[in-house]
């Protein structure tokens, strides 16, 4: 019997040709949509001789063990078995006979990176992107600008003269915090959180195991109903959590006390998380988190001015928020530096109020009973602070979960500290 794409994997492929140059599709574990995206860049191949393709993975073993010896070899063989191809098996490299070439990468091999990267290919795939970092896929995408022409016959068929640039993405979703969800369903930028300029550029699909069912053996759908309701969520249904698992915050937390306009005020602090570091782009931010106690007992989160400038540039920063929110003081915690903090914060302006934090616990430990306040419906942020909440988010009580550091996390918790819980560290008594 000849191979045949499933109704759901019909519906996809459209998808992969349709104008969109950025397309994912998502979904279950052995939903087939590797075979499909490989499947699709094959295609490509034939369709515009000597254009070059790159397909990456997070680890080059990994690579290699599923799309180089399992993947492709079986496309070949169900979907173009009259196509000999060439392979280069230590380089990873398949030649078609119309000299376009498919490539594979781990994003793990620095130099198998840069040789990769030295050249301009038509349609690059990440493979598994819940695992890839955001820097590395924009790093990557810098090489996506091989101008090659179309197969005269295919050119007549579709009315086109070049093979369009094409950027495919597949995975498990991970949770809503991952560049891919920002990305493909929120429609900004990751890191950034700028709207998208051509949000109709991105396109996603989803593709789960029961649209693979007539490719997958039955018993497969019960050890996917015996998983625990968070893998069902990934691995079954496709979809992305709304949280990390033992997180000290959630975002529909965060969501339900959010409020527009802060009510009248009693005390405002500005704290400031430096970094240790010179504020180049090479290290972490400095956290700058402005919250205030309103007269209601409540805390509100009224600003964050996080940034990634030297001292004398974060110092100016923190005092233009202090005066700006008409603060009471401005907290500088002092693990880093000691007298450095508060030497920066005085030299902008020797008349702000100035306190010394110290951090005798760790960062988890510290922000527990923040998170508590926040269980009990206690702290409000006003208006919406992404990257802030971003980094909550991936706070649990073994420690921080995203990358880099949580400057405006840690920020957050000197400020709200200072505000709502008495110097024993017992938390003040609100209604």
């Amino acid at each position: 019997m000849a191979f045949q794409l499933t109704p759901k994997q019909i519906e996809a492929n459209r998808l992969l040709g349709s104008a969109a140059s950025n397309i994912m599709l998502r979904g279950g574990s052995r939903s087939g949509k590797t075979f499909l995206l490989v499947r699709a860049i094959c295609q490509r191949a034939l369709n515009a001789p000597g254009s070059r393709h790159a397909i990456w993975r997070f680890r080059f073993n990994h690579a290699k063990a599923s799309i180089w010896q399992e993947t492709l070899p079986k496309v070949m063989k169900l979907c173009f078995p009259d196509v000999p191809l060439g392979t280069n098996e230590t380089d990873l490299v398949a030649t078609f006979p119309n000299r376009s070439q498919i490539v594979l990468g781990g994003l793990d091999d620095k130099a198998r990176v840069e040789k990769v990267l030295g050249q301009e290919y038509a349609t690059l795939y990440f493979n598994e992107s819940s695992q890839i970092p955001w820097p590395s896929v924009e790093t990557a995408m810098s090489r996506l600008a091989q101008n090659v022409e179309l197969a005269p016959a295919i050119a007549k068929a579709t009315g086109r003269t070049h093979l369009p640039l094409k950027a495919y993405f597949d995975c498990n979703p991970p949770s809503k915090l991952h560049w891919s969800y920002e990305l493909f369903r929120a429609g900004v930028k990751p890191g950034t959180k700028e709207k998208l300029a051509d949000p109709g550029d991105y396109a996603e699909m989803l593709v789960n195991p029961s649209d693979n069912r007539a490719n997958l053996p039955s018993k497969y759908f019960g050890i996917l109903a015996n998983m625990s309701e968070a893998k069902r969520l990934r691995f079954e249904r496709g979809e992305w959590s709304s949280e990390v698992n033992g997180a000290l915050w959630t975002l529909e937390g965060i969501d339900q006390h959010r409020v527009a306009v802060a009510p009248e005020l009693c005390r405002i602090v500005v704290a400031v998380d430096p970094s240790g570091t010179k504020g180049d782009d090479t290290g972490d931010d400095i956290g700058i988190i402005v919250a205030g106690l309103g007269v209601d007992g409540r805390g509100y989160v009224l600003a964050d001015r996080t940034c990634q400038l030297p001292p004398d540039g974060w110092g100016r920063r923190a005092v233009a928020a202090y005066h700006e929110f008409m603060a009471d003081t401005i907290i500088g915690e002092t693990n880093f530096g000691g007298a450095m903090v508060q030497f920066v914060i005085q030299t902008a302006d020797k008349r702000a109020a100035y306190k010394e934090v110290h951090a005798s616990r760790g960062k988890s430990v510290r922000a527990e009973p923040i998170s508590s306040l926040y269980a009990r419906g206690l702290v409000s942020h006003v208006g919406s602070h992404p990257d802030l909440e971003d980094q909550m988010a991936n706070m649990t009580a073994s420690g921080y979960v995203g990358e880099r550091s949580p400057d405006r996390a840690d920020a957050l918790v000197w400020a709200l500290t200072e505000l709502m819980i008495d110097a024993g560290g017992h938390q003040f008594a609100f209604a």
